[in-house]
């Protein structure tokens, strides 16, 4: 598996933007996808985007013109940039990582960073 690290949550006000970082204790090129997912209160972990297998990216309907994901592999680092933030992004953002062991897929979780939009 893989330790993550996330960095970057904050309070900003509707219309504004946040960068989030996510470290991770290996090298990106082991890691099979990796990126951010969110969970609300009383709301399911839900994808916001991610770089998938291939170095594809694949962005939730809800942030795709708005939300920007992009890596360092220097620095094994996934960000994501956040703008024109609206009070429904509001929630726990965690980074997420899959890594494949023989016939399984692993996933592994970082501590989860509060974004919260005001109105």
């Amino acid at each position: 598996q893989v330790q993550l690290v996330e960095s970057g949550g904050g309070l900003v006000q509707a219309g504004g933007s946040l960068r989030l970082s996510c470290a991770a204790s290996k090298s990106i090129f082991s890691i099979n996808s990796m990126g951010w997912y969110r969970q609300a209160p009383g709301n399911q972990r839900e994808l916001v985007a991610v770089f998938t297998s291939g170095s594809r990216t694949n962005y939730s309907d809800s942030v795709k013109g708005r939300f920007t994901i992009s890596r360092d592999n220097a620095k094994n680092t996934v960000y994501l940039q956040m703008n024109s933030l609206k009070p429904e992004d509001t929630a726990v953002y965690y980074c997420g990582a899959d890594v494949v062991r023989g016939s399984l897929m692993l996933r592994s979780w970082g501590q989860g960073t509060q974004v919260t939009v005001s109105s």
